[in-house]
């Protein structure tokens, strides 16, 4: 049973994800990440445009559910890289929700705190994507290169 391919690629693939959480890029990309969550979820507060109740909700639950997508990023890397595209939709909205959420309402403020935070959340999302990208685990089947 321990020599059946599909136990050994599944095997390779469970090592190469401990291999690709463990490099200090990818763990800096989940930080940084997690880190625009918080900030996203409390920026209402902290930039101080909590006035916009649409806008503080809407970047509350953005921040808060960018902050659990890239905490799960180094807990479960096979599920969670292969979704950083959800990373990169969610910065992406957050750069287009001052003018969608509050229309005309919004103050300068608003729309450079979301396009800044929003920037960063998409970069995030894209780098998270390309460490999923360089760590592909081989089909089952076919051999594993060496490293």
């Amino acid at each position: 049973m321990e020599t059946h391919p599909d136990i050994v690629a599944m095997r390779q693939r469970h090592e190469l994800a401990e291999r690709a959480t463990s490099t200090p890029r990818a763990q800096a990309i989940e930080t940084f990440a997690l880190l625009t969550g918080v900030y996203l979820a409390a920026s209402p507060w902290v930039a101080g445009f909590s006035g916009l109740s649409t806008l503080a909700v809407t970047n509350l639950i953005v921040g808060v559910a960018y902050a659990l997508l890239s905490g799960g990023f180094g807990r479960a890397y096979e599920r969670t890289h292969s979704m950083a595209w959800a990373a990169c939709a969610l910065g992406l909205w957050t750069i287009i929700a001052p003018w969608v959420v509050a229309g005309n309402v919004s103050t300068t403020r608003t729309v450079v705190n979301n396009v800044i935070v929003g920037a960063i959340a998409l970069l995030l999302g894209v780098a998270a994507s390309s460490v999923a990208g360089e760590r592909r685990p081989p089909r089952p089947g076919r051999r594993m290169a060496a490293p």
